[in-house]
């Protein structure tokens, strides 16, 4: 790969702004109305559809093909999408190959939150849970079984900064009381859910940050639905009265779960942490409960 377009607007979504007071600050507006507008083509919102739908990297003269236009239109709509971060071009020998900007996924369904004023009215949790999956407080015996779990979230590169599986106790000491989960599925453990304090002020008591982890090969099944719902029902029963956590753009099916259980996109931390040598983004979402926010 030779050459890449540059990615300026999405890369760096504009915080939250103070929607509840009916208001909308006039830099995010302006940033918002160029994603609007570059979305005014129909060719254009098909494009994307096209390119955000696909597994990997589609080429122009694949695209022009699928939507019935020429090669040079389809061009032409490329470097529109691409001027304001919604799609990355990649030379690959002498094809020019469009994928989907990760952060795309999640600043532009912000922006159309804040715009619509709906971030005040978040979904309590996931419904229609799946009738084969159970969850329970979590015990010392699972421990064994959550670490390999974890280990494997830890070995996709797309789930954690951790790159060496902690051990037990190290597990056991991360979490607060009365708050981590499992989930068995035909009598077996293949997911959990656990919150760590963000703080040890007294203030930052109500305050935490959240992971959830589902086996390999269990992924899919509705666990993850089934230990968000447990997730934040016992967290607002508990006191809880702010949830936090941090995904990678990449995660799109973390983002969009932890959507449904009335998180909200916050920003989008550009180049937060390295993993592997790597700068890496990562999502910061965060929910409250209904009486605080």
């Amino acid at each position: 790969m030779s050459a890449r377009t540059s990615l300026p607007l999405i890369d760096a979504p504009p915080a939250t702004p103070a929607v509840a007071a009916g208001t909308l600050d006039a830099a995010s507006a302006t940033t918002y109305a160029e994603w609007f507008a570059t979305l005014a083509d129909p060719t254009r919102v098909r494009l994307l559809h096209a390119v955000a739908s696909a597994a990997s990297g589609v080429r122009v003269g694949d695209l022009a093909t699928t939507l019935g236009i020429s090669q040079a239109t389809c061009s032409h709509h490329v470097r529109r999408l691409a001027d304001v971060g919604f799609v990355a071009v990649d030379k690959v020998g002498t094809a020019s190959v469009v994928t989907v900007n990760p952060a795309c996924c999640t600043g532009l369904p912000h922006a159309a939150d804040v715009v619509m004023g709906t971030l005040a009215a978040a979904p309590c949790c996931p419904d229609d849970l799946p009738v084969d999956v159970t969850t329970r407080a979590m015990s010392d015996e699972d421990l064994a079984v959550v670490r390999d779990i974890y280990a494997e979230g830890i070995a996709t590169r797309n789930a954690t900064f951790e790159t060496e599986v902690p051990s037990l106790a190290e597990l056991a000491a991360r979490w607060l009381p009365g708050h981590r989960w499992v989930a068995e599925r035909a009598g077996r453990v293949v997911g959990w859910t656990a919150t760590s304090p963000v703080s040890s002020r007294a203030c930052y008591a109500g305050v935490g940050e959240t992971s959830v982890y589902v086996a390999e090969a269990s992924r899919g099944a509705g666990v993850g639905k089934s230990l968000l719902f447990r997730q934040v029902v016992e967290a607002d029963a508990g006191g809880l009265w702010t949830l936090q956590t941090s995904i990678f753009p990449e995660n799109r099916a973390s983002i969009a779960l932890h959507h449904s259980a009335g998180y909200r996109t916050l920003a989008v931390r550009s180049r937060i942490a390295r993993l592997d040598g790597v700068w890496r983004d990562t999502v910061l979402l965060e929910r409250r409960r209904g009486d605080e926010s």
